[in-house]
């Protein structure tokens, strides 16, 4: 009885083991695919970012509708839109918002299925710092992960610290991971790091 409860034991550390080694390949095979489109979006959204806080999320699985989050000063406002609508343009222009580089970032999002970005601040010893929030959802993590569907990037504005295992480290000297929203984060880059997530935001 003792030794079957051992070889189940070891059959089971070998299935979560595979099933990491699976997700690790997949999340950078398409990182690696789409690197360059994933760097444009990055880049024009942080640069737009500065200009006018906002974000963007895709709320069909056909990508076919979109929400606007628009900050100002006192207010959020969030709006949803057909991407084909006109009024979609006109919403952007009304806020001053840069309308062409903001299509040209929901184009590029919704050819390799990205359903979310975002900007976030958090501190390190005080110092305010930023980063960005890329997730998508692709095909080839839908099974067996059911309850892990969206892919989610992080990209710093700064190189972070991984330990051994390729896991965000709070700080380089410590080797405590950091969670984001709950999630352990793992190395890309120096300055990209991804999870797989029950949740997109």
């Amino acid at each position: 009885m003792m030794c079957n409860r051992k070889i189940y034991q070891l059959l089971f550390t070998a299935a979560v083991f595979c099933s990491c080694s699976s997700i690790q390949k997949v999340s950078t095979k398409y990182y690696n695919e789409n690197e360059k489109m994933l760097n444009n979006i990055e880049q024009s959204f942080k640069t737009l970012y500065r200009q006018n806080p906002f974000s963007i999320e895709f709320t069909d699985r056909s990508f076919n509708f979109v929400s606007i989050e628009i900050m100002t000063d006192s207010l959020k406002y969030i709006y949803e839109f057909d991407i084909n609508e006109t009024r979609l343009k006109d919403t952007l222009l009304k806020y001053a918002l840069n309308e062409k580089g903001i299509s040209d970032i929901i184009s590029q999002m919704r050819s390799i299925h990205c359903t979310w970005i975002n900007s976030l601040d958090y501190y390190v010893d005080e110092q305010k710092n930023s980063l960005i929030f890329i997730s998508m959802r692709p095909v080839g993590l839908s099974k067996p992960f059911t309850n892990k569907k969206y892919y989610i990037l992080t990209y710093f504005s700064q190189p972070q610290y991984f330990n051994s295992e390729g896991k965000l480290l709070v700080k380089k000297h410590r080797n405590k991971i950091r969670k984001i929203n709950g999630e352990i984060f793992w190395r890309i880059n120096d300055k990209v790091c991804y999870t797989i997530a029950a949740r997109f935001r």
